[in-house]
């Protein structure tokens, strides 16, 4: 097994669950009620096809409600949300109230959100609930690789995707790499360095160099770099204009040169605890 291959033509990569995953969407952590739902609606209305969201998110109503209003069919928006640890000793239960809450018939993908009591139970909950259609991929965040190691030989179905903190200054390759070995696709969270540490990131002079070359933003040329290096984005916006700028990385292409440039930059700065 290996990296699965990101197809820059239909923006997509085939998961081993069988089923397709946008290569970018939209993040909606610390949006909440009116201002997620129209965030929603403007990255559905601009191309937008995956949706990230969590029970600690605090909206998973909202999300549903955006993606009922959309009027885009169903099977072409694709919905990750996560189980957080407060929620293994009982993920049956956990799992019904996400469906609940979202009300758009089934998930597309399901995480458990970090490492925690339970999980390979809450794990093992969810391959049930894909074998009963409430669930169509299952999956993994904040999962590195002793806890993968540790964690895999203990449950039947291979995760589909590990959503990890990645971006220039916490790179992380060793783990990407892993998680690319064993036939997993990868999604990076905090791509453009989270808060209180975007700014810096989009003023690096690094990569503003690279953006002038191309006449594209900084965050569009992080977006790239991430997904020439096989990592998912989901970059968190209520901002009409970003959230358009984060849809428009398939006209161009960093340079062997470039990405190399900015692999230097790696600090190995977490910004989150996960």
């Amino acid at each position: 097994m290996a990296e699965r291959a990101f197809n820059f033509e239909t923006q997509t990569v085939m998961l081993n669950s069988g089923h397709e995953i946008p290569l970018n969407g939209i993040g909606t952590y610390s949006l909440l009620e009116e201002e997620c739902e129209n965030a929603l609606t403007e990255a559905m209305s601009r191309g937008g096809r995956l949706i990230d969201t969590a029970f600690m998110y605090h909206n998973e109503e909202s999300v549903g409600a955006a993606v009922r209003k959309s009027g885009i069919p169903r099977d072409e928006l694709f919905v990750t949300t996560k189980l957080y640890p407060n929620q293994f000793n009982d993920p049956e239960a956990a799992i019904d109230e996400a469906l609940k809450k979202l009300n758009i018939e089934y998930i597309d993908l399901m995480l458990l959100h970090h490492p925690g009591d339970g999980d390979v139970a809450a794990y093992q909950a969810m391959e049930q609930a894909v074998k009963q259609g409430k669930i169509r991929s299952i999956g993994l965040s904040n999962w590195y690789i002793k806890e993968l190691k540790e964690f895999l030989p203990q449950v039947e179905t291979t995760p589909a995707l590990v959503q990890n903190e990645i971006h220039p200054y916490y790179q992380d390759d060793e783990v990407i790499e892993y998680i690319h070995s064993l036939g997993i696709v990868v999604q990076g969270w905090y791509p453009l360095g989270g808060r209180g540490h975007t700014r810096e990131l989009l003023g690096d002079e690094t990569i503003v160099k690279i953006a002038e070359k191309h006449k594209k933003s900084a965050a569009q040329v992080i977006l790239r770099w991430n997904l020439q290096k096989g990592v998912i984005v989901i970059p968190g916006s209520s901002d009409p204009d970003h959230i358009q700028e984060n849809t428009e990385l398939y006209d161009f292409e960093l340079t062997k040169e470039e990405m190399k440039q900015i692999n230097a930059l790696d600090r190995h700065e977490k910004h989150d605890w996960y």
